[in-house]
């Protein structure tokens, strides 16, 4: 088991008063002695060799990952605890083992070494039990705090921001996705490049005035990040307006759209696998599995078809250049016509996870666009009678959510009827009169629409609701046909 050092109610307690309590590889528990762990491991190879046609090819390692974290109160509905449990799973995505985990209650991160002195010396001592070679805090760390913490471990330090772009980094296939975790990363690492200058430091300059070569080469590195951002910013601007274009003209053709959105691993692309009927978007049992949007047709029946795109998911502590980055692909999510919310309704801290979403929705601008709530994964551990799914969610959402199975197919059904209803109210109603000869036109309202034709004798009805465009165009038909049968 992993070595942890948590705060507790009983056991040794530190000079500063903290109680703490490890959790050795054997898995007993034994308390911490001034902060010196019982015994230690051995070293551990840094590679592995494996057999291929004949030769012998090394291997690295995984990464040897320890996770660490303040509680300091900031972080509402998530302990310290529980926010590493998730910042585990992000570790292990990433490709590290996670080999142990220390959090600890304060008023505030410690300014220069994120936890506090007493604890950053049990720090020391997990290294060497455990061998651990990557630190991974569950704050986004200032510079100053990243530089102190490798300084006093000698190990490489991330946060959580640096970690799921390194994520993000691995996932993203085509183009657009690469150039916008580029841009997020430049973004991220331009306020920490001193720290990659400080072995300059000691290199003399010219006496009071001169600039020494480490300081020259760090402004020279800033110039060159800068503007590699800002031909990267204009790119994903360009990005961004492909995807308007391709929106009007998805506007012109009158589909109505709907953003597929939710937190990571809720099962998005499977929903959207299972409302098309085939398997268009990749699907995979990990964290942030999808990066690149996908964008297909769906019908919901009785003629009707809408536009759905599955998006990239959010999770908690998002890093702002995420999503500064990825704004052009996250326009599709203020562009639809109404949002499918997707939770999973297995996961203990669903009610987390929706506040999560409804935060990055309205950081983009879409919190007041309708929506649909739906409660995926109702296959996984169904809970017993007396027991309430989608923990933490209120009476209310609850009625007005769609319960569903993405993979056995169970809901579906009613989830089109309900995002046809959904879509129904937001149209425009219309009751128009059209000759037989507007059969194109007839054929599209009814696909995009929620219409009813009476075939008359002289013409042909069209009642119903439809998108506000579709309905400008049918009205129009309508007052041309009215023309036409007057002076005719």
């Amino acid at each position: 088991m992993p070595y942890v050092s948590r705060p507790h109610a009983g056991g040794h307690r530190s000079a500063r008063g903290d109680a703490v309590e490890a959790r050795m590889a054997d898995g007993s528990d034994t308390p911490l002695e001034e902060g010196v762990p019982r015994s230690a491991h051995g070293a551990r190879p840094a590679r592995s060799a494996r057999v291929e046609s004949g030769m012998v090819q090394t291997v690295p390692e995984p990464e040897r990952a320890f996770l660490v974290a303040v509680d300091w109160g900031g972080d509402a509905g998530w302990t310290a605890e529980e926010s590493l449990g998730e910042l585990a799973a992000l570790a292990e995505t990433a490709g590290a083992v996670v080999v142990g985990r220390m959090w600890q209650r304060r008023e505030t991160p410690h300014p220069l070494t994120y936890l506090g002195s007493g604890k950053a010396e049990e720090l020391t001592a997990a290294r060497h039990e455990t061998d651990f070679n990557l630190l991974v805090a569950d704050d986004e760390l200032s510079p100053k705090q990243q530089r102190a913490l490798e300084e006093l471990l000698n190990v490489k330090v991330l946060d959580r921001s640096g970690l799921i772009l390194d994520i993000f980094a691995q996932r993203a296939h085509t183009h657009e996705g690469r150039l916008q975790v580029e841009l997020a990363q430049l973004e991220y690492q331009l306020p920490r490049l001193t720290r990659l200058w400080t072995h300059l430091s000691r290199t003399g300059g010219g006496i009071g005035t001169r600039r020494g070569p480490g300081e020259t080469q760090l402004e020279t590195d800033r110039r060159v990040v800068r503007t590699h951002i800002k031909k990267l910013r204009e790119r994903v601007e360009e990005v961004g307006r492909r995807r308007a274009t391709a929106s009007r003209s998805r506007e012109r053709g009158h589909l109505p759209s709907v953003a597929i959105v939710g937190y990571t691993n809720a099962g998005k692309s499977t929903l959207l696998n299972a409302l098309v009927g085939a398997e268009v978007a990749e699907v995979e049992d990990k964290l942030f599995a999808t990066l690149d949007p996908t964008t297909r047709r769906v019908s919901l029946g009785e003629g009707q078809t809408v536009i759905a795109t599955d998006t990239v998911g959010f999770i908690h502590k998002l890093p702002h250049q995420l999503i500064n980055a990825f704004r052009a692909t996250l326009e599709e999510v203020t562009r639809a016509d109404a949002l499918l919310v997707v939770v999973d309704s297995s996961d203990p801290r669903a009610r987390e996870h929706l506040d999560t979403v409804w935060a990055v929705l309205d950081e983009l601008g879409a919190g007041h666009t309708p929506r649909l709530l739906v409660l995926n994964k109702i296959d996984i551990e169904a809970p017993p009678e007396d027991a309430t799914p989608a923990p933490g969610l209120t009476s209310r959402l609850l009625r007005k959510a769609v319960r569903v199975s993405a993979v056995t197919g169970q809901g579906i059904p009613e989830l089109r009827s309900r995002l046809a209803a959904l879509l129904s109210e937001l149209w425009v109603a219309v009751d128009v009169a059209l000759p037989y000869s507007a059969g194109e036109l007839l054929a599209r309202a009814r696909e995009r629409g929620a219409v009813e034709l009476e075939y008359r004798d002289g013409d042909v009805r069209v009642q119903g609701r439809v998108h506000p465009s579709m309905a400008a165009e049918l009205e129009e038909a309508g007052r041309a046909w009215k023309r036409a049968r007057a002076e005719g």
